[in-house]
């Protein structure tokens, strides 16, 4: 078969699997915004249960632990978000709380950077978040876990250290909306398919990255997600 492509095609990104040759290809990122009450407060933002809200990363954001990056892009004031991260494995729609976790395949650490200060001008001019959240190596993620290794979210805890500081110290209990309820919500608006990705947001303690940064995520149960921060390019 002759190949009509323009160009080659990028393979999808993928993410090592702990214990596992076989590794995770990524079709989608989905992000959920103010999931921890706390943070929201932090951010000036108060937090209802009427329903949750997301925004979206190309899956070409991702960066795996360990790495070591640049200092993102256009922006002086990046944000670094400690986030529990859930891998779909099974095709997810219009589902139930009961039966959502049937849809997981494992769980995992992320980071979200966020170009806090270009996200702020989309806000107060109530655009969109795109350039504060979807941009190269925005999403750090860990080798996932299976679900049935990690066991269900619960009160797990949730931490990041910056340059040897822990600067967020949360429970997955303190989630808004929990892994079920964000899965079940999401499935009513799209298809979820194996490859799907789920940052379930951050909790209080956000700030500023810079050159010499280095981070590191950790959830009970899951392997550490670690990056560092060069210069920009």
């Amino acid at each position: 078969m002759i190949n009509d492509l323009l160009f080659d095609a990028p393979l999808p990104p993928a993410i090592p699997i702990d214990g596992e040759e076989r590794k995770f290809p990524v079709r989608r990122i989905f992000c959920v915004g103010r999931n921890y009450a706390a943070h929201a407060a932090e951010m000036g933002n108060e937090v209802d249960r009427e329903a949750p809200f997301y925004f979206t990363k190309s899956a070409h954001a991702l960066c795996l632990s360990g790495s070591e990056i640049s200092f993102p892009l256009a922006t002086e004031d990046c944000h670094y978000e400690m986030e529990f991260v859930v891998a779909i494995g099974e095709e997810a729609f219009r589902a139930r709380q009961e039966t959502a976790l049937e849809a997981v395949y494992g769980y995992a650490c992320g980071i979200d950077l966020t170009r806090r200060d270009l996200q702020a001008a989309a806000k107060e001019k109530r655009r969109p978040w795109d350039l504060g959240k979807d941009f190269e190596n925005a999403a750090v993620i860990a080798p996932i876990t299976r679900a049935d290794k990690f066991g269900q979210p619960e009160s797990q805890r949730i931490a990041l250290s910056h340059n040897g500081i822990v600067v967020q110290d949360a429970q997955l209990s303190d989630m808004v909306w929990s892994v079920p309820e964000l899965i079940a919500h999401l499935s009513q608006y799209y298809h979820l398919l194996p490859g799907d990705l789920i940052y379930t947001g951050t909790p209080a303690g956000v700030g500023a990255i810079a050159p010499g940064s280095t981070l590191l995520g950790e959830v009970d149960g899951l392997q550490s997600v670690s990056v560092s921060i060069g210069q920009c390019e």
